[in-house]
């Protein structure tokens, strides 16, 4: 499972020109989903996001975390995130689970989050969305779970 987190001071999903899912400073969290992910690739994944020390302490050091502050989580299913881009001049997306396993996937991290940290938003599976972001920074990261190997 991947998440390509981005510190944002603002960030907001939009379906039909109609806005869905807002956050103020915090994370806005691209999600993709392997084949072979599990629970246990999100519940690991949403552990790091969590921690993952990437805000400014009172020294200018990423040394705080999205829960630390309470800040805002913003999750968004990326289906092109685990596309393989190695070869030729358009991605295959061999590699990204199917819509059943992904969408299962995303509801279960995004119910997790909700259960974990309190300013909890999000984007919906399967659908044409408008991401708008202002990045922090900016603040940029990719994390990775391996998926389960058969």
């Amino acid at each position: 499972m991947i998440g390509l987190l981005q510190r944002v001071s603002s960030a907001q999903v939009s379906i039909n020109n109609k806005i869905v899912a807002k956050i103020g400073t915090g994370l806005l969290v691209l999600i993709g989903i392997e084949k072979g992910d599990t629970r246990q690739q999100a519940d690991r994944l949403l552990d790091k996001i969590l921690a993952y020390r990437i805000f400014s302490d009172k020294e200018g050091k990423m040394n705080l975390s999205l829960t630390e502050l309470n800040h805002g989580l913003l999750l968004v299913p990326q289906f092109t995130l685990p596309a393989d881009t190695k070869k030729g001049m358009r991605p295959s997306f061999s590699s990204a689970a199917s819509p059943e396993l992904g969408g299962g996937l995303f509801e279960y991290l995004l119910s997790c989050a909700r259960q974990k940290h309190t300013i909890v938003d999000s984007g919906q599976f399967g659908m044409d969305m408008q991401v708008s972001l202002t990045n922090d920074g900016p603040v940029t990261f990719w994390l990775q779970i391996p998926p389960a190997k058969d």
